[in-house]
């Protein structure tokens, strides 16, 4: 996030005072691609994506919790299917170069298989947390998806 208020700042600065710096806005775009994906990986973690659960929060406490498992394994599969999908995705765009930079395009493309890795790893310690904690875990949430303390 410095990075991209850095180079934002730099955008703005040499397009006022001096000639603009041509580099800047494909980098800041960058960096905003890559901000975007690794923050996804943290709200993942602390449980903040958009769900609905007022069907599963009013289900009795071992059918809540099997619904959550089952839930925290199709997030699971589909975060594994974008590892492999994203991989591939980078091997094939791996010929092309950005415009300003000459840079691969295969570092823009590598967060989507880390960032999808990430959760997935994250839904793999939801999942066991879910099955070894029993009914509790699917009344309080498993404990990656609580607020770090203040």
């Amino acid at each position: 996030m410095a990075a991209l208020i850095g180079v934002i700042t730099l955008q703005i600065v040499s397009r006022t005072l001096f000639t603009a710096v041509g580099w800047t806005e494909e980098v800041a775009r960058f960096l905003l691609v890559w901000i975007t994906f690794l923050a996804s990986t943290l709200a993942f973690q602390r449980g903040r994506h958009i769900a609905v659960t007022f069907v599963v929060d009013a289900l009795p406490a071992r059918l809540a919790q099997l619904a959550r498992i089952a839930a925290v394994l199709v997030a699971l599969g589909f975060m594994l299917a974008l590892v492999v999908i994203g991989y591939r995705y980078m091997q094939v765009q791996s010929f092309q170069r950005s415009a300003s930079l000459r840079l691969s395009m295969t570092y823009v493309y590598a967060v989507i298989p880390i960032s999808a890795a990430i959760m997935a790893w994250y839904a793999l310690i939801d999942a066991i947390e879910l099955i070894v904690k029993g009914p509790q875990a699917a009344d309080t949430g498993s404990s990656t998806a609580e607020e770090p303390p203040p």
